[in-house]
C-alpha cells in the first residue's frame, strides 16, 4: 500500500512538471515585448507618469524645471556678494544709526556710561561727523606751576601719536614751562603743528581775588579767562588739563562740536565722584551743581558764543555771589563752571564719558567702558596720580609709563594732501619778532607784551 502511495506522488510531480516548464518558457519570451516603466525618483517625475499629461504636460515640467534652476543660480550669485554696511540695510541711509548715538551722547544720569559703552566697539558702524583731513584743531592748556611741564609732555605725546590733522596748541604757561617746551618741541621739530605762548603771570590778576584751596593754585582758575586770553577771532577750542592721556585721534573729539545745538556752548563729560551730591563725609558742602555736575579736565569751549553771551560777566557774577557763603573754592575752575551751569543748564552739551575716564578715588569710571577699545581719554585726576586705586590702574599705568618715555623725534609725521608753509621750526624758537606769514618767528596773540613763539608750520 505504501509502494502505490509513493508510486503516484512521483507522477504528479513528473506532471506538473512538464506542464510548468512550457509555461515558464513563454512567459520569458513574451517578456521581451512589453516596456518597462522606470521607478518615479522625485515627486516631479511621479507626477509625470500620471496619464494625464501626455507631450503637453512633459513640456511645461521641463519649463518649470528650468525656472528653479534658473532661481537657484540667481541665489547663488546674491551669496557671493560682498555683505552690505548694517547702516546701508537701514532706511533713510542709516539714520537710525545716528539717532541712537545722538541718544547716548546727550543723555544723562546713570545710564550714560552704560549707552556710551554699548555704542563703543560698533563706532565703526555708525556714521560719525566728518572733520577735513586739512582742518586745524585748536587745543589750549594750561601749563604752569610745579611739575607741570612734566605731565603736559606726556600729554602731547599721546595726542600727537595719535592725529591725523594739523594742531594748534595754546600754551598758557610761565617762564620755566616755555622754556621746556620751546626747547622739546625745537627738537621734535613736528610737521603740521604750530604753538603759542601765553604768559600766565599776565593773567594772575584776572582770577586772584578767588581763594581756591586745590592743590593746583592759581593757575587752577586760568581756564575762566580764556575767552579773553585767546584770539578773538579763535572760535573753538578743545581745553585740556595736563593730566590727561589721549587714546584715541583728537579729531573724533573736535567731530562733537558739530553736535551742539541751540545755545550750548560748553562740552562736559558729567562727573564720575559724588563729590557734588555732597554724601561723602558729614557736613560735606561742595558748590552748587546740576546733579552730579561736571567735571572740566576735558571742555569743548565755542568761544564766538561765549563771548555773545557775556561769559566773563556771567562766571564772575556767579563766583562772587557764591564766595560769600562757601569763602573759597575747593576744585579751582570746576567748582565756578558747575555754579554757572546750575542757573544756565541750557549751556552745556554733555559728552559720554568715555571722553574724561576719571581715576581719582571713588569714582564709577569702570562704567564708561568694558573693553580697551572702549577708552579715549584718561584723566589723572587724583592728587595721587599713577598711585590711584582702580580696578584696572596698572593697564593705564602702563600706557602712560609708555607715552612718558617715547621719544619725541618719531613724531615727525608727514600729513599729506595738505597744503603747508615752509617749515622753519629750526628757526622759530627765540630770535625777532616777526609777521605770522614771513619766515622769522610767530608772535604770540595774547594779552599783554608779545613774546616769540614756535610755529612748526601749517
Amino acid at each position: 500500500m505504501l509502494g502505490m502511495c509513493r508510486g503516484r506522488r512521483k507522477f504528479l510531480a513528473a506532471s506538473l512538471a512538464l506542464l510548468f516548464i512550457p509555461a515558464l518558457t513563454w512567459l520569458y519570451l513574451s517578456v521581451g515585448s512589453f516596456q518597462v516603466k522606470p521607478l518615479p525618483l522625485s515627486p516631479l517625475e511621479a507626477q509625470s507618469s500620471t496619464p494625464l499629461g501626455g507631450a503637453g504636460e512633459r513640456q511645461a515640467l521641463e519649463l518649470r524645471v528650468r525656472a528653479v534652476e534658473e532661481e537657484n543660480r540667481a541665489l547663488r550669485r546674491e551669496l557671493s556678494r560682498p555683505p552690505r554696511s548694517p547702516a546701508a540695510r537701514l532706511p533713510n541711509g542709516g539714520h537710525r544709526g545716528n539717532q541712537s548715538r545722538t541718544h547716548s551722547e546727550e543723555g544723562t544720569g546713570d545710564n550714560e556710561g552704560q549707552k556710551a559703552v554699548a555704542l563703543g566697539n560698533a563706532s565703526d558702524c555708525v556714521q560719525q561727523p566728518v572733520v577735513d583731513k586739512c582742518e586745524t584743531i585748536h587745543v589750549a592748556i594750561v601749563c604752569a606751576g610745579y611739575n607741570a611741564s612734566r605731565d603736559v609732555v606726556t600729554l602731547v605725546k599721546s595726542v600727537l601719536f595719535h592725529r591725523r590733522n594739523p594742531l594748534h596748541f595754546h600754551f598758557i604757561t610761565d617762564s620755566i614751562a616755555q622754556q621746556i617746551l620751546s626747547s622739546l618741541f625745537h627738537t621734535w621739530m613736528v610737521p603740521a603743528v604750530r604753538v603759542d605762548f601765553y604768559d600766565a603771570d599776565e593773567l594772575k590778576s584776572e582770577v586772584s581775588w578767588i581763594p581756591n584751596k586745590h592743590y593746583s593754585g592759581i593757575y587752577g582758575l586760568m581756564k575762566l579767562v580764556l575767552t579773553k586770553t585767546l584770539p578773538s577771532d579763535l572760535q573753538r577750542v578743545i581745553v585740556l588739563d595736563t593730566d590727561i592721556t589721549f587714546a584715541t585721534d583728537i579729531a573724533e573729539l573736535w567731530a562733537v562740536f558739530h553736535k551742539f545745538k541751540g545755545q550750548q556752548v560748553l562740552g562736559l563729560v558729567e562727573n564720575q565722584s559724588d563729590w557734588y551730591l555732597g554724601n561723602l563725609w558729614k557736613n560735606h558742602r561742595p558748590w552748587p551743581a546740576l546733579g552730579r555736575g561736571f567735571n572740566t579736565g576735558v571742555i569743548l569751549l565755542l568761544l564766538d558764543r561765549l563771548r555773545k553771551l557775556r561769559w566773563e560777566q556771567m562766571w564772575r557774577l556767579t563766583a562772587e555771589r557764591e564766595l560769600m557763603s562757601m569763602l573759597s573754592t575747593s576744585l579751582a575752575d570746576q567748582d565756578i563752571f558747575n555754579a554757572v551751569i546750575k542757573q544756565n543748564p541750557f549751556l552745556v552739551h554733555q559728552l559720554p564719558c568715555f571722553w574724561n575716564v576719571q581715576l581719582s578715588d571713588h569714582t564709577r569710571s569702570e562704567k564708561c567702558y568694558k573693553d580697551v577699545s572702549d577708552l579715549k581719554v584718561i584723566h589723572w585726576n587724583s592728587p595721587k596720580k599713577l598711585r590711584v586705586k582702580n580696578k584696572h590702574v596698572e593697564f593705564f599705568r602702563n600706557l602712560y609709563l609708555t607715552f612718558l618715555e617715547y621719544d619725541g623725534n618719531l613724531l615727525r609725521r608727514e600729513l599729506f594732501g595738505c597744503p603747508s608753509e615752509a617749515d622753519h621750526n629750526s628757526e622759530n624758537v627765540g630770535g625777532t619778532l616777526g609777521g605770522p606769514h614771513q619766515s622769522g618767528p610767530v608772535p604770540v596773540r595774547r594779552r599783554g607784551p608779545a613774546v616769540p613763539a614756535l610755529r612748526s608750520g601749517l
